[in-house]
């Protein structure tokens, strides 16, 4: 039997309903609607929309969209002000439009805001600890198979695991993540002279201050198929991932090493970001950044350490032409500072800058300006490769100073140290890698368990 059409049944209806002798509209509407299954559904049963069905259909509509736009701006300042950033809330909630803003939520929110900074307390407990991080791995069984690399994995790398538990336990015990130029910052005076200036840092009230980085991120170290990532990647949303190959030979990216998973800790515990701070990024540049070869050091070379040479399969198939590359590591750059992200520099060949000559420190540090600062933009951190420092006051400090460079990080294992010098800020890094997590412990005891959070397929 074929199925009968909606203008077949009505036609059907309304004959049987015109054919019920001294039967009222009421009845009628009530028969048809019976008949085709609308019963209950529109105003008096009526077959069609009314005028006053449409209009009250109209309406409906009109007040579920204004609601849908209000509780968006709603949702957009709130989580600002979750990030601490009640000046950006506020000036979402001036975005809305007059008729919206008459709601009472859109009031109680703005006097939490306007009250937000009042709420914030100097900070005045000493040193503030900065955690770095290696390359992080996320499939162990691939990563500790006990082939020739599973021994330096397991000493020289943190489990993306291990990582994520380490970022909990900050979180639990009150830390939060701050820019490192919230600490210090240099100012020019009405003379014209520049300083290093400290600065009042104001935070919640409970909370404690830390900054945490990664440290020269060109995964040179890594071979394809290990189970660890081997270059960043910008997903559709145009945000940083890391992409690594799995088990069945499939390149994926998402949540696999430091940058990502720390992004996606911070969307979901927005309060642990004290105004949008992330990470540092260091990079040097002879063995690639990000996990792409770049063509200035490619086709000309440096000074003393050369052309790069003898990288791993992770930077000389990393694909495209230099030049392809050279665009994909500034895209990935602009996308982490856009992001809230600072790069650093760890030296152009991310060797010991203690035992440099003069001539040789300055090519080390013109060259990563000359191939890597061009591709990532211009950066005031330098991480000592190894925490070989070099001398202060001295020539090479000097060199720093007059380029840009005054945010200067070393690296003492169990201890948190800062100076403040007429042009820059020293500071002091601990480094988590497999082999203080199992033979140094101690060092973490103030940020997390270490036997805890140790992955069990070490």
């Amino acid at each position: 039997m074929k199925k009968r059409t909606f203008a077949a049944v009505l036609a059907v209806a309304l004959s049987g309903a015109v054919m019920m002798s001294g039967c009222t509209r009421s009845q009628m509407n009530y028969q048809i609607a019976e008949a085709i299954g609308t019963d209950g559904m529109y105003e008096n049963n009526e077959p069609v929309e009314t005028p006053k069905m449409a209009e009250k259909r109209k309406l409906l509509e009109e007040s579920e969209s204004e609601e849908a736009t209000l509780q968006e701006y709603l949702s957009q300042a709130e989580a600002l002000a979750q990030g601490y950033n009640f000046e950006e809330a506020i000036s979402v909630l001036n975005q809305i439009p007059l008729a919206l803003a008459r709601d009472q939520r859109v009031s109680d929110a703005r006097e939490r805001y306007e009250k937000g900074d009042s709420n914030l307390v100097n900070w005045v407990d000493g040193d503030i600890p900065h955690l770095c991080f290696p390359t992080l791995i996320y499939d162990t069984t691939m990563a500790f198979d006990g082939d020739d690399r599973a021994s330096d994995y397991n000493t020289t790398m943190v489990t993306c695991d291990e990582f994520s538990a380490i970022l909990q336990s900050l979180y639990d015990s009150g830390y939060i993540l701050i820019d490192i130029h919230t600490i210090a910052e240099m100012v020019t005076d009405e003379r014209g002279t520049s300083s290093m200036e400290e600065q009042k840092l104001k935070l919640p009230e409970g909370k404690r201050p830390i900054i945490l980085s990664q440290d020269n991120v060109n995964y040179s170290n890594v071979r394809n198929g290990d189970g660890i990532a081997t270059k960043l990647v910008l997903d559709q949303d145009g945000k940083v991932k890391a992409q690594y190959t799995d088990s069945e030979g499939h390149d994926v990216a998402g949540d696999y090493d430091f940058i990502p998973i720390l992004d996606s800790f911070i969307e979901k515990h927005p309060d642990f970001s004290f105004r949008g701070a992330r990470g540092i990024v260091s990079v040097s540049g002879s063995e690639g950044v990000f996990g792409y070869r770049i063509s200035s050091a490619a086709e000309e070379g440096s000074a003393e350490e050369g052309a790069v040479q003898g990288q791993d399969a992770s930077i000389q198939s990393a694909g495209g032409s230099a030049a392809n590359q050279d665009d994909t590591v500034s895209a990935i750059a602009s996308a982490l500072r856009a992001e809230g992200w600072s790069i650093a520099c760890a030296g152009w060949s991310h060797n010991y800058m203690n035992d440099m000559s003069l001539e040789s420190f300055s090519a080390e540090i013109d060259n990563w300006l000359k191939y890597v600062g061009s591709l990532t933009g211009p950066a005031d951190i330098l991480f000592y490769p190894y925490g070989a420092e070099v001398e202060y006051p001295g020539e090479k400090l000097n060199y720093l100073l007059d380029h840009g460079f005054h945010y200067l990080c070393g690296l003492w294992g169990d201890t948190d140290f800062r100076e403040m010098g007429d042009l820059y800020m020293r500071m002091t890094r601990r480094f988590v890698d497999g082999y203080t997590l199992i033979n140094a412990p101690v060092y973490f005891t103030s940020f997390f368990d270490a036997s805890s959070i140790r992955d069990d397929d070490r």
